[in-house]
């Protein structure tokens, strides 16, 4: 393991390998360090300008700001797409998403878009001796193709596609069926109690907030009219499952428990743990120990949620000694939307906060708020706390910990994930070398060198319901961003050699299949 050995100096010199797996494994690395722990935390819809380490005046984030200030702080890394389904599939897999049909926004019935065949970031950290956890929001589906049926073992799963142990929401909080899974099964399913989902019609006859809108506690602003849970109207319809729905309010402190649970449990062997929070996703609903606290209304009060967790997941690292030798990386799936479907005042009581920071756009979109996102990774053991500035995109996260690992990548496995791994240390000023961009609408874009092109596209220029520019447009898009980060001057009219090698540059990279 060269890289670990490079790290050398900052490692205890006493520290060997605790492996997990067969003896033969644990006798052949016995006499080398001890792996780090990797946590991989990845919040919903949390924008780069909603964290008090980003700028963020109107709200205070101190445990994140800790993370940061102890850690490597990236100010240009980016997410591989702009809403949550392709974004994780591209993190996981190491392939871009729209390489594949079935990566949009996935409904909760969704089968498992990852195919078993794969090799995925957990089954690469599984083969280098790792127990896996995937814990938190999944939205990347579960089941067979033809929908899942939660009554059952739900199979195939993520302990299909390397994860030890799953404890997860099988799509988002705003998507029936609005229970937990874990292991392959509904968490407190009554089996008399069947669980039907459909994303086509209404099943049973629970209220709806279409029929029943004085039943609803928050009201939609668009959309999210069907089954009501918890007096929240969702996406789709459900009935059934009682005993085993979830209540709102308690999700955050469920989800990191669990991830708590798992940390101490394993806390003797190298541990690889993909922690999905809720927050900030809509329906925003804070525990009542953070409600109103933020003074920004719901969406505010669950960033300060979101702040505890992260505190919770360092304080159990700390009291178990383990800190200094685990990865602690916290990013965003996208980027932040302030209206996404409910009346919760997101909009009234920004009080001067700006989730996008000066950029433009936001989930859903080609431009730049879209895609960029707040990325902080921790490692007392291997990296020097200060702040990156060197361009970075999610997609190489797989390669990079296969190179800090020391863990060859057999042709076709992450084939669009780069070996960045100095870029993730902090250590490489120059960064990657473009990023790939994608919108709701699979229109792509290219950042290379400070420029960037959105390729042309006919589709909506505004996304249906939050009216969010998507960025698309029949004309193609060239932007200076050292100079124009809010991309407010198209400059394809003036400089056409620009706009031809970037065409190219994209053209190339959908073209390539493997590396």
């Amino acid at each position: 393991m060269k890289y670990l050995s490079n790290l050398l100096p900052y490692l205890p010199s006493t520290v060997l390998l605790i492996g997990c797996g067969n003896p033969s494994k644990q006798e052949a690395k016995s006499d080398q360090l001890q792996k780090p722990n990797v946590i991989y935390l990845i919040a919903d819809d949390l924008g780069i300008g909603d964290l008090s380490c980003y700028g963020a005046t109107k709200i205070s984030t101190p445990n994140i700001d800790r993370l940061a200030g102890q850690g490597m702080q990236f100010t240009n890394a980016y997410a591989t797409s702009s809403t949550s389904t392709p974004s994780r599939f591209g993190l996981l897999t190491g392939m871009y998403p729209w390489r594949q049909e079935n990566t949009g926004i996935a409904p909760g019935n969704s089968e498992l878009i990852i195919d078993t065949a794969c090799v995925t970031m957990a089954d690469m950290f599984k083969e280098e001796g790792y127990y896996t956890g995937a814990v938190g929001k999944w939205h990347l589906g579960l089941g067979p193709k033809g929908g899942t049926d939660f009554n059952h073992e739900i199979r195939p799963n993520t302990q299909d596609i390397g994860f030890n142990y799953e404890f997860i929401i099988p799509a988002t909080v705003d998507r029936v069926p609005c229970v937990f899974v874990e292991n392959a099964h509904v968490v407190g399913l009554d089996p008399q109690d069947p669980i039907t989902v459909s994303y086509q019609h209404k099943v049973g006859d629970w209220p709806t907030g279409l029929e029943n809108p004085e039943l609803v506690k928050m009201k939609p602003s668009q959309g999210h009219n069907n089954t009501i849970i918890n007096g929240i109207p969702r996406i789709g319809w459900m009935t059934g499952g009682k005993s085993a729905l979830w209540v709102d309010e308690d999700i955050a402190d469920i989800i990191t428990g669990k991830a708590k649970d798992f940390i101490v449990a394993h806390k003797n062997e190298p541990f690889f743990l993909y922690m999905g929070t809720q927050d900030v996703h809509v329906p925003r609903v804070p525990h009542p120990r953070f409600a109103g606290k933020s003074g920004l209304g719901p969406r505010g009060d669950v960033i300060l949620q979101l702040d505890w967790t992260v505190g919770e997941i360092m304080h159990t690292l700390d009291s178990l000694d383990i800190a200094d030798n685990t990865i602690f990386v916290l990013c965003s799936d996208n980027g932040p939307v302030i209206d996404d479907g409910y009346q919760d005042q997101a909009f009234e009581l920004l009080n001067g906060h700006t989730p996008m920071k000066h950029y433009r756009g936001g989930k859903y979109s080609a431009f730049d708020a879209g895609t960029r996102i707040p990325f902080i990774v921790r490692w007392p053991n291997g990296i020097k706390p200060g702040k990156q500035q060197a361009p970075f995109s999610m997609i190489d996260v797989y390669a990079s910990f296969a190179a800090l690992l020391n863990h060859e990548l057999p042709t076709g496995v992450a084939p669009d994930s780069r070996d960045q791994l100095n870029n993730f240390l902090g250590t490489d000023t120059i960064g990657c070398d473009y990023v790939v961009q994608q919108n709701l609408n699979n229109t792509l874009s290219i950042i290379q060198n400070n420029w960037k092109y959105i390729e042309p596209s006919d589709k909506p220029a505004l996304e249906h319901w939050t009216k969010m520019e998507t960025g698309n447009n029949p004309q193609p898009q060239l932007y200076d961003l050292s100079v124009d980060p809010s991309e407010k001057e198209n400059l394809a009219g003036t400089h056409p050699d620009k706009v031809k090698e970037l065409a190219i540059l994209l053209e190339k990279v959908k073209a390539a299949k493997t590396k």
